[in-house]
C-alpha cells in the first residue's frame, strides 16, 4: 500500500497533467471554429468521440455495479453542468478576448474556497489563503487585469461559467465517490455528449465537418482535452478535494499560453513566466501545508495507538 504522501503527490501530478490537457481546449477550439465549424458542432463531435473512446476501456464494465441514482447524477452533472460550463466559457469568446475571459474564469478557485468555508467542508486557513492569493496573482500577471471596457454579455458569461464551475467541482467530488475514475468520466462525458448533440440538432448545426486538419483538432479535443483531462481530474479530485484541486489547476492558463506560442505563433512574454512562477509557488505552498497537516495527523494516530 502506498503512503499518503505518495498518493497526494500522484494526485497533484494528475491534476497538473489534467490542467495541461484542459489548457489545449482554447487553442484547438479556435483552430476548429476558424476553419468554419460552429462551436456546437465541434463540441458535439468532441464529446461523442470521447464517449466512444472511453466505452472501449475494460473498466467501463463496472458501470453495471453503480447504483442508478448515482448514474443519473453523473449524467446530469455532465449534461447540465459540464456542457453548460463549456458552452458559456467558449461562447464568451464571441464578446470578449481570451485574456479577459481567462482572468474572469480563473476567479473560480476563490469561489470554491469560499463555498467550502461556508459549508465547512474544507477549512480556509492561512496557508490556503496564501496559496490562493499567489495563484490568483499569477493568473492576473499572466493574462492581465482587464483595463478596457468589456462587453457586459461576455463578462456575464465568463463569470457565470466560473460560478458554475465552483459548484461543479464539489458536486463532482461528492457524486463520484466509490466509483472508478474511468466509469465516472464515461458517464459524465456521455451526459455532455447528449446535451451537445441535442443542442446542435435543435440549432441545425449538427453535420459532418470536412478536412483532415479539422478532424485532427476534434480528435485531439476528444482524446487529450476530454478523455485524459477528465479522467485525471476526477482521480486527483477524489484525493485532494475541490479547494486544493482548484488552486493547482490554475497552471492551466500557463500551458495555454505556452501552447499559443508553439501552435499559434503568439509571443512569449515575461509576464507569462512570472505568472507561472507564482502559480508554481502556490502549488508548493498548498502541498507543503497539506503535507505538514497529514504528518501531524499520522503522528497523532501513532501516539493514540501507543497510549491504548
Amino acid at each position: 500500500m502506498s503512503s499518503p504522501s505518495v498518493s497526494v503527490g500522484r494526485a497533484t501530478l494528475l491534476i497538473v497533467l489534467s490542467a495541461i490537457c484542459f489548457g489545449s481546449i482554447s487553442v484547438l477550439t479556435v483552430l476548429t471554429t476558424t476553419a468554419g465549424v460552429p462551436l456546437l458542432t465541434a463540441m458535439a463531435w468532441r464529446y461523442v468521440i470521447a464517449a466512444a473512446l472511453l466505452g472501449l476501456a475494460p473498466q467501463v464494465r463496472e458501470i453495471r455495479h453503480v447504483p442508478r441514482p448515482k448514474l443519473i447524477q453523473l449524467l446530469l452533472i455532465g449534461g447540465c453542468g459540464q456542457a453548460l460550463i463549456t458552452y458559456l466559457s467558449l461562447h464568451a469568446l464571441q464578446y470578449i478576448r481570451v485574456a479577459p475571459l481567462a482572468f474572469l474564469f480563473y476567479t473560480y478557485p476563490a469561489w470554491v474556497a469560499i463555498l467550502a468555508a461556508i459549508r465547512r467542508t474544507e477549512p480556509l486557513n492561512l496557508p490556503r489563503i496564501a496559496a490562493l492569493m499567489l495563484a490568483l496573482s499569477g493568473v492576473t500577471i499572466m493574462v492581465g487585469a482587464p483595463t478596457d471596457r468589456l462587453n457586459p454579455i461576455g463578462v456575464t458569461l465568463a463569470l457565470a461559467s466560473a460560478l458554475l464551475y465552483s459548484g461543479y467541482l464539489p458536486a463532482l467530488e461528492r457524486v463520484q465517490q466509490g466509483t472508478s475514475a474511468v466509469v465516472s468520466t464515461f458517464v459524465l462525458v456521455v451526459g455532455a455528449a447528449i446535451a451537445f448533440v441535442v443542442a446542435a440538432i435543435a440549432s441545425g448545426e449538427l453535420f459532418l465537418p470536412m478536412g483532415k486538419q479539422v478532424w485532427a483538432n476534434i480528435l485531439l479535443l476528444a482524446f487529450a482535452s476530454t478523455v485524459i483531462a477528465f479522467s485525471f481530474l476526477i482521480a486527483g479530485l477524489a484525493i485532494l478535494g475541490p479547494v486544493r484541486t482548484a488552486i493547482i489547476a490554475t497552471v492551466e492558463p500557463f500551458f495555454t499560453a505556452v501552447l499559443g506560442v508553439v501552435v499559434l505563433g503568439n509571443g512569449f512574454r515575461s509576464s507569462t513566466l512570472t505568472g507561472g512562477v507564482l502559480i508554481a509557488a502556490a502549488i508548493l505552498t498548498i502541498e507543503w501545508s497539506s503535507g505538514r497537516r497529514e504528518l501531524r495527523s499520522q503522528l497523532r494516530d501513532v501516539g493514540d495507538a501507543r497510549s491504548r
